[in-house]
């Protein structure tokens, strides 16, 4: 078994505040991009002491993460010297297994894709079959692109692989429950048997989740929802610039509400669920009945956390996109006005395509290996330091 290299976590045994000071400084870091950021700044925007900024950016540029980009004119003495996140310094795996696809990403520090695979995956093959397939991607998504990086035989610094797949899940623990329609899945440790092949640590979450941990990061807005369609139906929440999982990984079983009492029987054993009406309309090629149905449970949503977004995607509606995005948001337009959307003066609530297509699932699961190293793993915004 080949391991691959991790030089890009130095700080994951720090003692608890020098890490959370060290990913405070690497996020602000990141966020400067290529212009980067002076000490000064740092210790200005952390609320550390200069002297404790100078340690762990010296730190930091002695592991190859931090490096300088130049210097800056100050409104008084020598010019001040400016600091940036070198990206090629690690890397992350984000893998999105679909019931019938896998996608797999490699990225560096600023989420920045730099490979792909994508390959047919059959997901009721079996827990083993799945894993072996999956762990074959990542070994060639590695091993391809280390060679050609390196002349061949080189090797990424990878901090680890993040996977995303329908749930529900226990996402602390890395293990499957019973996913619809498949139940054969139901108590299977995917996190450490994939981490026993690849020799990386292993983050396992919903599809839905990575996906709006990625948006999130990438800033699309403080409370939303991210509606997943495409083999079946789900959603991802960020509450106050958090990612909500709940208590056992359970919210965002956004599929399975019930929405017609005597409606078609769905797979997770209810009657008519949102994912059942709304795959039956699909099958049968009726696209603007499925986006009323999406719309209708869109609404409940809007009217039950009153979020300030809804944001779709899935490949079901990347192939109808426009249609999705115009019958979604009419229905949740129609709810607001109605005063379902929460407050004494109805707020537009936007319904639009979430960014990043169907990749994004894969990008936001390679988050969520990096959002840990920059102190995002739970509250997703970073904090407002006065």
């Amino acid at each position: 078994m080949k391991s691959y290299v991790n030089r890009a976590n130095p700080g994951v045994n720090l003692p608890a505040l020098r890490g959370h000071n060290a990913a405070l400084v690497l996020d602000l870091l990141r966020a400067a991009g290529e212009a980067g950021i002076s000490r000064l700044e740092l210790a200005e925007r952390t609320g550390l002491t200069p002297q404790a900024v100078s340690k762990i950016t010296a730190r930091l540029r002695a592991e190859g993460l931090a490096a300088e980009a130049g210097r800056r004119a100050s409104t008084g003495g020598k010019p001040r010297t400016v600091l940036r996140l070198v990206p090629a310094a690690g890397h992350a795996v984000g893998l999105h297994l679909d019931r019938d696809e896998l996608t797999a990403v490699l990225v560096d520090l600023t989420g920045t894709v730099v490979a792909e695979r994508r390959a047919p995956l059959a997901f009721g093959a079996g827990a083993q079959a799945v894993v072996e397939a999956a762990a074959g991607e990542v070994r060639e998504l590695l091993e391809g692109e280390a060679g050609e990086e390196g002349g061949g035989g080189g090797a990424w610094p990878v901090s680890g692989v993040g996977v995303a797949l329908p749930g529900p899940l226990d996402h602390a623990e890395g293990v499957l429950h019973r996913v619809t329609g498949f139940p054969e899945w139901d108590g299977f440790a995917l996190r450490d048997e994939l981490a026993e092949r690849l020799g990386l640590p292993v983050a396992v979450d919903k599809d839905t989740n990575a996906a709006a941990l990625g948006l999130a990061l990438a800033g699309a807005a403080d409370s939303f929802a991210y509606l997943h369609l495409g083999t079946g139906l789900g959603a991802g929440l960020v509450l106050g610039g958090a990612l909500h999982r709940g208590a056992r990984t359970g919210a965002g079983e956004f599929g399975h509400q019930v929405l017609q009492l005597d409606g078609p029987r769905c797979e997770c054993g209810d009657r008519g669920c949102v994912e059942a009406l709304c795959l039956a309309a699909v099958a049968r090629g009726e696209f603007e009945e499925a986006a009323r149905v999406l719309g209708t449970a869109a609404g409940n949503l809007v009217g039950l956390l009153d979020i300030d977004r809804v944001l779709l995607g899935g490949r079901t509606v990347f192939a109808e996109q426009d249609l999705f995005v115009r019958g979604v948001g009419a229905v949740v337009a129609e709810r607001v006005r109605r005063g379902g959307g929460g407050g004494a003066v109805p707020v537009p609530v936007p319904v639009s395509l979430a960014p990043g297509g169907e990749r994004a699932v894969a990008e936001g699961a390679a988050q969520l290996v990096l959002a840990p190293l920059f102190g995002r793993a739970d509250v997703v915004f970073p904090a407002r330091l006065g």
